[in-house]
């Protein structure tokens, strides 16, 4: 197929298969649940800020945006006077009118800054007390309805007890809850993510359905990939004249305030003329395709790796643990650039792409090794209907190799019940190898 080149300029070794069947035999993968939570207790409706669940209650005015002026003292707030004093300053001598009203500007800025831009936070140092044995319960989906979302080089990953961690929750009430103490909230279906999209786009009430708003931006699924052979099946509901999808997969890294197929992590259709986009070019690929059509998504990723390769999800448990609206969070940094450098191409791999059941042909091969998710980038208000299986309305014409992605859902849970499970092996070990390190010293004491 003869390709020409497009400039984008739109913006806007281990046996997992028999251990599955073990595992989920096993307590620890029917004890994963999603029906109840623990929250920290004693937030009032009021709490404007995602906050770490410890006993410090004080607030860094330079991580709060503090105003800095010459020859001023920076300024703490005590809620016993409710009245800012300066750092040194005491009962005996009281502030200065000019002091006051200083103190009283720097109130309000910092209470802008700590203001919420549609739910989600715009700083992480605010300390708080809790008591963490507070239940509450979910959502019907298993997710809140009010939550951070990613974005702003930062990502958030909803957290439960982890019932098979070393550690009684109890004795923590008030103080620093460690991470480990807690695993990654799996969901019970493949659905669009709720916190893991550009908060632009319109989801409807079962996450299967999402209408864009303006300009290009992307939602990813909750369920990836890493090897084999795996499909799903987009149905294009509406596509009004001047609006736009791509559709297509991408890593957890891709940029969601742009279209899919923007950077390195994302391999994208487009329905205008049918292009595909890798890293902002696009390349003729096939027909264009509208409302009404069935679009079909084939990905296939070397079952090999290399053993330096690590390929079970990342546990958080060395993270940091937050709380927002009374659920807790993994909290991550997105390392963008260091995640560029270490991609590789993963030979054997490919991307094709399915229209109405006829295959259009590899549109990829060799992609980037890593985690793939299935993804949408909407363009105005154009309209898109999931389908992740296990039946499809046009089953792939001449492919056999492939797993709907309804089957991730089993296979997380095994791959994070693994993850889990090594890291409190490898804990329990640091921790038993300390106790006898620290107890031989002593004795020679």
């Amino acid at each position: 197929m003869e390709e020409t080149s497009e400039v984008n300029t739109e913006r806007g070794e281990f046996d997992y298969h028999n251990s599955a069947v073990l595992l989920m035999e096993t307590p620890h993968q029917v004890s994963r649940n999603t029906d109840t939570f623990p929250c920290v207790s004693g937030q009032s409706e009021t709490v404007e800020d995602l906050q770490v669940p410890v006993a410090d209650s004080t607030v860094d005015p330079e991580k709060e945006g503090a105003v800095n002026e010459d020859n001023v003292n920076r300024t703490e707030f005590h809620e016993s006077k409710e009245v800012y004093m300066s750092v040194g300053q005491t009962e005996d001598k009281p502030l200065k009118k000019s002091e006051r009203r200083l103190a009283s500007r720097r109130r309000e800025h910092w209470s802008s800054k700590r203001r919420l831009d549609s739910g989600q936070i715009t700083s992480t140092s605010k300390r708080v007390r809790g008591d963490i044995s507070t239940v509450q319960k979910l959502s019907s989906d298993g997710f809140p309805i009010e939550h951070p979302f990613n974005k702003d080089g930062y990502r958030y990953t909803l957290a439960e007890p982890d019932p098979h961690a070393s550690g009684d929750l109890e004795q923590y009430a008030g103080k620093a809850v460690p991470a480990r103490l807690y695993r990654v909230v799996l969901p019970q279906s493949i659905l669009l993510s709720m916190n893991d999209r550009a908060n632009q786009l319109n989801l409807s009430d079962d996450r299967l359905s999402v209408t864009g708003d303006k300009g290009y931006c992307t939602v990813r699924a909750t369920h990836c990939v890493s090897r084999g052979g795996w499909y799903f099946e987009v149905t294009v509901k509406d596509l009004p004249s001047g609006s736009a999808c791509r559709i297509g997969w991408s890593q957890n890294y891709g940029n969601l305030q742009a279209p899919l197929g923007y950077d390195k992590f994302g391999y994208s259709w487009r329905s205008k003329k049918g292009t595909r986009f890798h890293q902002s070019r696009g390349k003729r690929y096939s027909s264009s395709y509208e409302a009404g059509d069935v679009l079909g998504f084939y990905i296939y990723l070397t079952e090999w790796r290399p053993c330096k390769t690590v390929i079970l999800p990342d546990h958080h448990k060395n993270q940091t643990l937050i709380k927002f609206r009374n659920y807790l969070y993994f909290e991550e940094r997105d390392l963008v650039e260091k995640a560029e450098k270490s991609l590789s191409p993963l030979t054997g791999s490919k991307i094709i792409f399915f229209k109405n059941g006829k295959s259009q042909g590899i549109a990829w091969e060799d992609i980037y090794d890593g985690s793939y998710y299935p993804a949408i980038s909407l363009y105005k208000n154009a309209s898109v209907l999931m389908n992740f299986g296990p039946e499809f309305l046009y089953p792939p014409e001449g492919l056999t190799n492939y797993r709907p992605m309804s089957d991730a859902i089993d296979q997380a849970f095994v791959e994070h019940t693994l993850a889990d499970m090594l890291f409190h092996l490898e804990y329990d070990e640091d921790t038993a190898g300390n106790a006898v390190h620290y107890s031989r010293q002593s004795h020679k004491r």
